[in-house]
Order: C-alpha cells, then sequence, then structure tokens
C-alpha cells in the first residue's frame, strides 16, 4: 500500500488534533472538566470560556472509522441490543466505551463531565445522549434549537434560544468550572471564529474556478475539521486556515488540480456536486474511484453540517450569545427540505458542475430522508446528470466497493451522453 500524499495544512491538522487528544487523555489528572457534545450547532467558543475541553462523539466515530475499528464497535453494540437500523455512529460510540473507552488515537477517553445536547435538526442526538446518560453519572444540559420547518429564523426562535443559554446553560458551565463568564474573552474568541470563518469560505469557493484547486467533499472533509470540531474560537485553527488559504493560493497561481491521496490531479474530466456523507471506512478507495476518472467534487452538503458560512453568517463578536444562537439554528440538518434543494441547485449553478451525485447512507436519516424526491427535483430544474449510490458512514458492511464503482461508471457514461447531445 503507498504512503498518502499530504500537504503541510494535513500534517498541522494531524498534530493539532493528536494534541487535543493528548489533553484529554490527561485531563483528570490535570483537573480539567470534559465535556461531550455534537458537531452541529456546537458552542465550542462557550465552552473555551470556562476552559472547558470538548469531546465529539461523531469524530471519535469517524475517525475509528477510518482507522478500521468501529466494523467491531458495531457488532459489540449490536450484540447488546441495539437494532441494525441505529445510526451506526451510535453504535460505533456505544462499542468504543463497552471496549474501554479507547479514542482513536489509542489514549482512553474521559468519562464527560457534562452532556451538553445541542439539538440541531437531528433526531437520533437525542437518542444517543439518553443512552451516555445510562452510562455516565453526570448532568445533561439541553440547549432545544427549533427546526426551521418554514425556512426561516425567525425573532422568537431566536430569543427561546439565547434565553437557554444565557438563563440555562451558561450557569450550569459556572457551576461546573468554578469559573465566571467573561464575555469580553468570548469576543475575542469569536473574533478569531470570524476570521477563520472567512478564510475557510475563501477555499471552498475557490473550486469556482477551472480547474478547481480543491476537492470541496474528500478533501473538503480534512478543511473543515478544525471549525467544525474543538478548535473554532483558537489561534490554532487562525494559524491554520491562513496556512490552508496559502496552499490553494499557490496552487491557483500554478493552475494546479486538488491533490489527492495518491497525487496531484492531473486532469478535471467532471465537476460535480455531492449531497450526503462519505463512507468512512473506506475512505481512500471511495476518494480513489472519482479523482482516478477525473471527478473533482466542486461543492457538497456534507461540508456544511457545521455551519453554512458560505450564505453568508460570521459569528459576530458584537452580540456574543446572540450570534451564538443564530449559529445553532443555522447548520445545514436544520434547514427544511425545500432549502436544501434550494442550495444545491444554487451550487450546481455558482460552480458551473456537470451534475450532483447523491450518497445515500443507510443508517443516517438526517440525510437520506428525502434524497430521492431531491435527486428528481434537482434534474428537473437544472437539466443536470443525477446520480445515486448507496452506502454506510462507518459500518464496513455496507460499502459494496465493486457495487459503487459500476454505478459511478454508469453515471459519469451519463455525463458524457448528455455532453455529446448537448
Amino acid at each position: 500500500m503507498t504512503t498518502a500524499i499530504k500537504d503541510a495544512s494535513q500534517d498541522r491538522q494531524k498534530t493539532m488534533i493528536a494534541e487535543h487528544f493528548g489533553k484529554l487523555s490527561r485531563a483528570k489528572e490535570d483537573g480539567r472538566k470534559v465535556v461531550y457534545t455534537f458537531v452541529p450547532g456546537n458552542l465550542t467558543e462557550l465552552l473555551l470560556n470556562f476552559d472547558l475541553l470538548p469531546v465529539l462523539p461523531e469524530i471519535n466515530a469517524l475517525q475509528s472509522g477510518m482507522r478500521g475499528k468501529t466494523g467491531d464497535y458495531i457488532q459489540l453494540a449490536e450484540k447488546s441490543g441495539h437494532s441494525e437500523d441505529v445510526c451506526t455512529y451510535v453504535k460505533a460510540d456505544i462499542g468504543m466505551l463497552k471496549s474501554g473507552n479507547i479514542g482513536p488515537t489509542g489514549e482512553k477517553l474521559p468519562d464527560p463531565d457534562l452532556l451538553l445536547l445541542s439539538y440541531t435538526g437531528c433526531f437520533t442526538f437525542l437518542k444517543w445522549f439518553e443512552l451516555l446518560r445510562e452510562e455516565y453519572d453526570c448532568p445533561v444540559v439541553m440547549l432545544h434549537v427549533p427546526y426551521q420547518g418554514d425556512g426561516k429564523i425567525t425573532g422568537e426562535m431566536r430569543d427561546y434560544v439565547v434565553g437557554q443559554i444565557r438563563d440555562v446553560l451558561i450557569p450550569e458551565l459556572e457551576k461546573l468550572s468554578g469559573k465566571k463568564f467573561d464575555e469580553d474573552r468570548l469576543r475575542e474568541d469569536l473574533k478569531r471564529s470570524a476570521k477563520a470563518e472567512d478564510d475557510l469560505v475563501w477555499v471552498l469557493e475557490s473550486a469556482k474556478h477551472k480547474p478547481s484547486p480543491i476537492d470541496a467533499y474528500f478533501g473538503g472533509v480534512y478543511y473543515i475539521g478544525p471549525i467544525f470540531t474543538s478548535f473554532r474560537g483558537t489561534e490554532d485553527a487562525v494559524d491554520y486556515y491562513q496556512l490552508l488559504r496559502g496552499e490553494i493560493e499557490e496552487r491557483l497561481a500554478q493552475g494546479l488540480g486538488p491533490i489527492t491521496p495518491d497525487g496531484v490531479m492531473e486532469e478535471e474530466k467532471y465537476r460535480i456536486v455531492v449531497e450526503g456523507p462519505p463512507n468512512w471506512t473506506s475512505f481512500r478507495e471511495f476518494w480513489k474511484m472519482f479523482h482516478s476518472e477525473g471527478a473533482v467534487v466542486v461543492a457538497s452538503s456534507y461540508t456544511k453540517v457545521g455551519g453554512l458560512y458560505d450564505r453568508g453568517f460570521r459569528h459576530d463578536p458584537d452580540d456574543p450569545i446572540g450570534t451564538l444562537a443564530d449559529y445553532s439554528m443555522g447548520c445545514y440538518t436544520n434547514l427544511n427540505l425545500p432549502d436544501r434543494i434550494d442550495l444545491l441547485e444554487k451550487y450546481i449553478t455558482d460552480y458551473d458542475a456537470d451534475g450532483f451525485l447523491i450518497n445515500s447512507v443507510k443508517s443516517c436519516n438526517s440525510f437520506s430522508a428525502g434524497q430521492l424526491l431531491i435527486l428528481r427535483e434537482l434534474e428537473k430544474r437544472t437539466g443536470r446528470a443525477g446520480g445515486f449510490i448507496e452506502s454506510d458512514l462507518v459500518d464496513p458492511r455496507y460499502f459494496s466497493a465493486a457495487n459503487i464503482k459500476n454505478r459511478l461508471e454508469s453515471y459519469f457514461q451519463m455525463i458524457e451522453a448528455k455532453r455529446t447531445k448537448g
């Protein structure tokens, strides 16, 4: 097996993640408190305000999947009574817990001192934390985030979330940490968040160029890592995104395509928009099915699960609690179906994509519900080729390489046929 090609920003991110897991492994001996929370709508800057360490169960699951560990974890969870239809992130997390709670880097994760449930568009999160509440003797705080059923955030919805953050969550974090809320510190962290968000959006929108210097799905999952997880609001995040932007600027200047695990992609044949999460257990093989055909993903919905920054949102240091509320309500999984279709249509148009592809993930209802309707509506609106493949998040039993490869080859042939007719 050849060694994957990596650029400096990937190495920087790997170091950041390793250092964070190192802090977690030493948390109890260092007297640090730990909060388990989720990616969509996470309040990292607020946790930083109290010097609390975040743990994100989805990140543990996907990183364990990339390391080939989740198959055993999932089977262990199923033997404990969890259904095959349950989200495989949940089962991977439960299986990891039952196996000693050893994190993806091989270091033991600390038990949580608080479970912070920021419910944003995924009902499974509620059930997931019910399961964790049974395992850990610690308090639970739920930040209830209204769903954008009508496609907009109203003043009443915003006031409701602001009230919860101010009157419920902050007092609980003060009690847990023994520290008082520092609004000035929060404002400074939010300034750093906005700066990193500016650079991330620039990087993602660089895919409008031809050839695209990035892959906004497979490469994009690395780009979003720091800002969607434990580093938003930190100098590490600012430095990472400045480094990443510099790399992309250099590739643009040289007219280069994306860097893949096998090196720089030589020719851009197809520009694709992708809906749905990737498969993590065969991530590199999955990516190769695209780049070996000259297919570049120029925009994706998955890279918006932790924030729709390319729609203009930035954390606002002048309204620190209000901006946290806006962020929590504005993630992709909190959009209704018409909004998701409109967003994907805009991506197809703005990035001049040849077509769009749906990766329907077996156990993720937050994404898979309504995807066939999305497919048909986008075909009707754009006239571009639509494709449909199926896999799973971290269950290796539901990744059929031969089946996916055949479907992708047929899909690219469909694009060629449309070009010929055109």
